[in-house]
């Protein structure tokens, strides 16, 4: 298999643990056991990697950019000790209610990395744990993995997600890693 040139990442459900009512501290802000693990092998593995994240909880009023962005620093402060190159974190601030084309399920946001980061649709690989992710995904003309991690479990017997197969599907962003890079077959 050849390797992806760019992953995109799902922020919450993925890499850091899902919350009720949005992560909206840097306190509140957990990584998955093994994520950072993960993203460090892709890293290695010379993998263009970039988070995109819908952040409805700035559109909602309940954080400002400013706390997201103390959030996402620390997010990078946490992946620079391990000599993670992470190329760019992608937020879309929509409201749910009021979506732009950036808002997944919408591909704006991964048009956006793909364009940045010059690397075509059958070069990249999203990786998320929700139908919206997926969504992006084939919207963008990318593949897509979900994780069971965050809302995957439920993503996996959602009633839509026969639309999306064939996805790789994967316990948490560990065994998606390993996969992509051919360790092993899950």
């Amino acid at each position: 298999m050849t390797l992806p040139k760019l992953i995109l990442l799902d922020r919450d459900g993925v890499i850091n643990e899902e919350r009720t009512g949005y992560v909206k501290s840097v306190e509140e802000f957990n990584f998955i056991p093994d994520s950072i693990q993960a993203i460090k092998q892709l890293s290695d593995a010379g993998i263009k990697l970039a988070i995109i994240t819908n952040q409805g909880c700035i559109g909602r009023n309940l954080i400002t950019m400013d706390q997201l962005e103390e959030i996402h620093q620390h997010l990078i402060k946490n992946l620079k000790q391990h000599h993670i190159n992470l190329h760019k974190i992608y937020v879309c601030p929509d409201h749910p209610d009021f979506p732009t084309h950036r808002r997944k399920p919408n591909a704006g946001m991964l048009l956006e990395a793909m364009s940045d980061l010059d690397v075509t649709p059958s070069e990249t690989l999203m990786i998320g744990d929700d139908i919206r992710d997926l969504k992006a995904a084939r919207a963008a003309g990318c593949a897509a993995h979900l994780v069971l991690t965050g809302h995957g479990t439920k993503t996996a017997v959602h009633e839509e997600f026969k639309n999306y197969t064939p996805v790789a599907v994967h316990a948490n962003l560990k065994a998606a890693a390993a996969f992509i890079l051919g360790e092993n077959q899950n």
